[in-house]
This record gives C-alpha cells, structure tokens and sequence, in this order.
C-alpha cells in the first residue's frame, strides 16, 4: 500500500461525503457529480486492490495481519458500486444520504487499511 495514494483516497471520500451532504440537504436527487464521485472512489480502490496485489513483490509487505487488510480492501471496493447502483435504481434525494455514508465509511476502512498495512510489530 502506498502511504499517499490512500491519503489521496480518504481526502477523494471525505470531498464526496460533504458533496453528497450538501446535494441531500438542498433536497435534490443524485446527478452526475454526485454518481462521479461515487465511482471514482470505487476506481480509486480498483487501483489499491491492484497495488496492493504486486506490492510485496517489490519489498512493500503488510506489517499487520493480510487478511484483516484484504476483507477491509475487498469490502470497501464492493461499496461505491453497490451505492452507484442503489442511486441509479432510486432517484430519490436518500440516495445521496446513501452515497454520503459510503464515502464516509470508505474513508474509515481506506485509514484502517493504512494502520493495518503500516502496524510495527515489535
């Protein structure tokens, strides 16, 4: 796991949870930044999933315990699309309450997965 990208990662997930926030309190229904937002946290995490595949060939080992790291990676990717397609099917202004709570949630586990992967065990 690279130190930045998951910084970049929770930083993308907290603008998308105020943005999805502000689109619910203005009483409207999900739009194009919104699902945007969404999704690009989902490929953000692609990317992660990717990363954190190929980098203990390159000497980048978990230090905590890889399957906590990998459910938290597998269940955190599975989220934006759930939400995604949850906010397509109900157009309703809930579905940004929805899509806000998954960021949030995927800022959690995103910083989770970083203690997780940086733990020093002694």
């Amino acid at each position: 796991m690279i130190e930045w990208f998951a910084w970049v990662q929770i930083v993308v997930a907290l603008i998308s949870a105020v943005v999805c926030i502000v689109q619910f309190a203005r009483k409207t229904g999900p739009n194009d930044i919104t699902l945007g937002l969404t999704i690009l946290i989902g490929i953000g995490l692609i990317v992660q999933i990717i990363i954190a595949a190929i980098a203990p060939a390159f000497g980048n080992t978990a230090t905590g315990d890889p399957l906590e790291f990998w459910m938290y990676l597998i269940s955190a990717a599975l989220l934006p699309f759930a939400a995604a397609f949850w906010a397509l099917v109900d157009r309703g202004r809930w579905s940004n309450l929805v899509l806000s709570v998954v960021a949030l949630s995927v800022a959690v586990m995103v910083y989770r997965m970083l203690f997780i992967w940086t733990i020093q065990v002694a």
